[in-house]
Formats: C-alpha cells, sequence, structure tokens
C-alpha cells in the first residue's frame, strides 16, 4: 500500500452517484462524497472490485486517472466482507482531513446498512477506523 499508486475516479467530489469500477451506478446516495473516490487501478478487492481509494483535493472529472501517494488506510466491512478505503492525497494529511474521513465512513456505514438490507443482504457493515 505505501507509495505511488495510479487511481481511476469513479465519483468526483460532491457527487451523489457511486458508480462501479466499470461505470455502471451502483446506488445514488442520500448524501454527496466530499472527496473523490476511485479504485487502485489493477488492483483487487475481496469484494471482486477494485481496491477503494478517496482521493482528497479539488474536484476530478469522473475517468480521472493520477498516480497519488497513498497516505492512510481505513478499514470498511461491507456485506461481511473486508473493503478497505485507501486515503490518498497529494500533500500530507492534515487532522481535519482525517477528521472528515472518520465522520463520511461513519455515516456511509449506516447508509450502506440500509442500502444493503433494502437488496437483501444482511452481512455486517461497519466502519472500522484507521488502520
Amino acid at each position: 500500500m505505501i507509495g505511488n499508486h495510479t487511481v481511476v475516479v469513479d465519483v468526483p467530489r460532491w457527487s451523489f452517484v457511486k458508480r462501479r469500477d466499470d461505470g455502471s451506478i451502483d446506488f445514488v446516495s442520500p448524501l454527496p462524497v466530499p472527496f473523490n473516490y476511485g479504485h487502485v487501478d489493477g488492483s483487487v478487492a475481496d469484494d471482486g472490485e477494485g481496491v477503494d481509494a478517496v482521493v482528497l483535493g479539488p474536484r476530478l472529472s469522473r475517468g480521472t486517472r493520477l498516480t497519488v501517494p497513498v497516505r492512510g488506510c481505513v478499514g470498511f466491512i461491507d456485506d461481511g466482507v473486508s473493503d478497505p478505503k485507501w486515503i490518498c492525497s497529494a500533500v500530507p494529511l492534515r487532522p481535519a482531513d482525517r477528521s472528515l474521513v472518520e465522520q463520511f465512513f461513519r455515516r456511509y456505514a449506516r447508509a450502506k446498512t440500509m442500502i444493503n438490507r433494502i437488496r437483501g443482504r444482511n452481512g455486517e457493515t461497519r466502519y472500522l477506523g484507521w488502520l
């Protein structure tokens, strides 16, 4: 995980539409994503999609590919499957950045639990904190 990795932006900052790696719509969020959200190019996570990556900084267009340092990782379980999120930024993380990530993924876990239940999935979904 440490070092620079190529990230593909699937969800631009402040978007409501969560997309899969193939560009198809996964769901429409009740809350906008406060950062660029995508996946690490060429990776595969336990859920079969690319490893999720957050890119802090200005809004980037969907499909943008950039090489960026990984500054940290938060643990997440989605429907019983490990789904960590790599936190990427061109600059070192500030306490405010860490707080934003924590607050978002706590709320996201609650929203994703409801989405999973609607989809008939009852596995555990929760935010685990910084790894």
